[in-house]
């Protein structure tokens, strides 16, 4: 059982180690260019491509995107009340405390612990997240919500297109599903790679107040993904894959906003860090209470 999880985790944390360490070195690497190649190419290639293919049924998608939107709610409400009660700087950890790194790590995770079909649910629960984080989140960093994002973003395009096959049960051309396909290949690596590269910028500062956020930010979410699957009867490889994203370390692009908005980027980028070391032990034994449930099912 410990090889299986080592075999799910592992990958993850030896390439984000591999972008770590290239940095470390003095080597170049152009974090804005995979960056951009991540939103604009890569993520909406492997959402199309991974929703026009889908195996797991279009209700299950709609189902799985439901679920996705309930838990953020709870998510921020949940970190929302937690802050106040601490006297935590709200427009500072409410979006870190509620958007996880469900693309980085997440999608990979996903797959490794639940095959294609955790990698086809994992995606509702990224494409949620990206458009709520580059919106709503937003406003809770600068205090207006930018709702022309959802417009501009590509990876709403690769949803819109991928439904619009789905819905009128129109085959996808094979060309273009083997080029989006192809396209999709290299998101994951580059994102974890980039992972490793944004990290190696980072440092660890007040480390009780970070971990006990860190704490929060894993075990409230794994809790908070449990009580919205049980509500809403999520089952098998549904269910793992929502209480597993919910449970992502704080995500690299609050790190971002902090920075832009100037709401303390050295604290976020502590977090950032702390939660990112906690998964690297948190996530295995969740994994391991996940996985046998699933096959179970």
């Amino acid at each position: 059982m410990l090889g299986e999880l080592f075999s799910i985790v592992a990958p993850v944390y030896v390439c984000a180690g591999i972008g770590f360490f290239w940095v470390r070195s003095g080597r170049a690497y152009d974090t804005g260019l995979m960056t951009d190649l991540i939103f604009y190419i890569g993520a909406p290639s492997l959402v199309f491509s991974s929703l026009a293919s889908q195996s797991i049924g279009r209700e299950s998608l709609e189902i799985m995107f439901l679920a996705v939107v309930v838990a953020y709610a709870a998510l921020a409400s949940v970190a929302g009340i937690v802050l106040w009660l601490t006297g935590q700087t709200l427009r500072t950890f409410l979006a870190p405390m509620t958007f996880g790194n469900a693309g980085n790590m997440g999608l990979p995770l996903c797959y490794f612990a639940f095959g294609a079909p955790g990698l086809e649910l994992g995606i509702c629960f990224f494409v949620v997240g990206t458009l709520t984080h580059f919106t709503i989140g937003q406003a809770a960093w600068s205090g207006r919500p930018a709702w022309g994002a959802i417009f501009r973003s590509p990876v709403v395009w690769s949803v819109s297109l991928a439904f619009l096959f789905l819905g009128f049960q129109v085959e996808v051309p094979r060309w273009l599903l083997r080029t989006t396909g192809l396209l999709g290949d290299f998101t994951i690596p580059i994102m974890q790679l980039t992972l490793g590269v944004s990290l190696a910028g980072f440092r660890l500062r007040h480390v009780g107040r970070s971990v006990g956020l860190s704490v929060l930010k894993i075990g409230g979410g794994a809790a908070v993904g449990a009580g919205v699957a049980s509500v809403l009867g999520l089952e098998g490889v549904a269910r793992g894959v929502l209480i597993l994203q919910c449970a992502m370390p704080v995500a690299v692009f609050n790190y971002m906003f902090a920075v832009r908005f100037d709401q303390e980027p050295d604290e976020v980028a502590s977090v950032i860090v702390a939660s990112t070391l906690m998964a690297a032990l948190a996530l295995p034994a969740l994994i391991g209470l996940l996985v046998p449930t699933v096959m179970s099912g």
